[in-house]
């Protein structure tokens, strides 16, 4: 496993278990032999996505302050990604990186960058997002079944 996934994964490991505050991959804390065993259990929840599941399927992808939108994610790596509601587009770019699903969104002067961590038992996902660089938002993006 790359070092970047690891440390992608004990970001999102400090937030789902300790209720923790977003934490920068450069202040995330040394892991004890409790937190070891914690994050080993963990990841038992945790799992590699595949090309195959990504694209030609709409995703729903909402933040912990509740804006919602509709992804759907093309085999040649872009992206469109729509507002639930009043449907205003953005596009962006995706790729399978290590088994999670990196995504890269351009809105106005903004960008936005995420890693999907995929979850073993249900389609529910989650991920950091960074706003222009910046440590922003906890998602969760919901697969939704091919039509």
């Amino acid at each position: 496993m790359s070092e970047k996934k690891t440390l992608q994964l004990l970001q999102l490991f400090f937030r789902e278990t300790d209720r923790a505050r977003l934490l920068e991959t450069d202040a995330l804390p040394d892991l004890d032999e409790e937190q070891h065993q914690k994050v080993n259990l963990w990841l038992e929840n945790k799992r590699n996505f595949t090309l195959d599941e990504i694209a030609r399927q709409h995703w729903i992808k909402t933040c912990s302050a509740g804006y919602i939108t509709e992804l759907l994610m093309r085999d040649d790596g872009t992206l469109e990604e729509s507002s639930l509601f009043n449907r205003t587009k953005t596009r962006g770019h995706w790729a399978l990186v290590d088994g999670v699903i990196e995504i890269e969104i351009s809105k106005g002067d903004n960008r936005y960058h995420c890693a999907v961590i995929a979850n073993k038992t249900v389609n529910i996902h989650s991920a950091i997002e960074y706003k222009n660089g910046e440590l922003h938002s906890y998602l969760k993006l919901i697969q939704t079944r091919p039509v």
